[in-house]
């Protein structure tokens, strides 16, 4: 098989997952509120609120101005899955709440980088492989990244809020091309995601790789 220019990747889920569940990280939170919640139920709520919620791109938003779209944005999902438990009656303040989570997310103790993860960048990095990663994370994602000492193996991130366009969009994946003057033909790109990752990358014109996390 002909070495790729470049190898992007998918980050959540592909280069690091979340400790349990994202309905147990938020339930541990807010048990440190006070709040007891079930921790499948609210993953039940978060992933149903996810899904409900309009894509989180924000076209003609400066770009100094994205993370407090994305802070609304994920105040939104997180507001209206503990609604769904019926939980919200119970935070004395949801702002505060939300504020400490929301930071909770920036760091790396909800987050493992999996096992294969290092050796095999280290081992693209020999090959002078340029790598980069193509995320529908948000900013908190460059903070992700140095804490989990993930960033220095990267040439390039791009991340949908940035670039007002999400996984599967064509354009992510184009715009990502564009930062290593690379064709399509000659990039990879691995996700744990069917129709994000997978379908969108081959799409696009890249050789796309399906990752499967357990």
């Amino acid at each position: 098989m002909k070495q790729p220019k470049v190898i992007f990747l998918d980050a959540v889920g592909t280069l690091f997952g979340i400790k349990g569940s994202v309905g147990k990280a938020y339930a541990d939170f807010a048990s440190q509120f006070g709040i007891v919640v079930s921790n499948e139920a609210v993953n039940a709520a978060f992933f149903k609120s996810f899904v409900a919620a309009p894509p989180p791109i924000f076209p003609g938003v400066k770009l100094e101005d994205i993370p407090d779209y994305e802070f609304e944005w994920w105040q939104m999902v997180a507001l209206e899955t503990f609604q769904q438990v019926g939980a919200i009656n119970q935070f004395a303040d949801f702002s505060k709440f939300f504020e400490q989570l929301y930071s909770h997310f920036a760091t790396a103790k909800p987050w493992f980088v999996y096992d294969d993860v290092i050796p095999t960048l280290e081992r693209w990095q020999k090959r002078k492989i340029e790598l980069g990663i193509i995320s529908n994370f948000d900013s908190r994602l460059y903070l992700v990244l140095e804490s989990l000492h993930l960033i220095d193996f990267f040439t390039s991130i791009t991340i949908s809020t940035e670039v007002s366009a999400a996984k599967p969009n064509k354009q992510i994946f184009t715009t990502s091309l564009d930062k290593h003057n690379c064709q399509a033909a000659d990039a990879w790109h691995i996700g744990d995601s069917f129709k994000e990752d997978y379908q969108g990358a081959a799409a696009a014109g890249l050789k796309a790789i399906l990752i499967k996390r357990t």
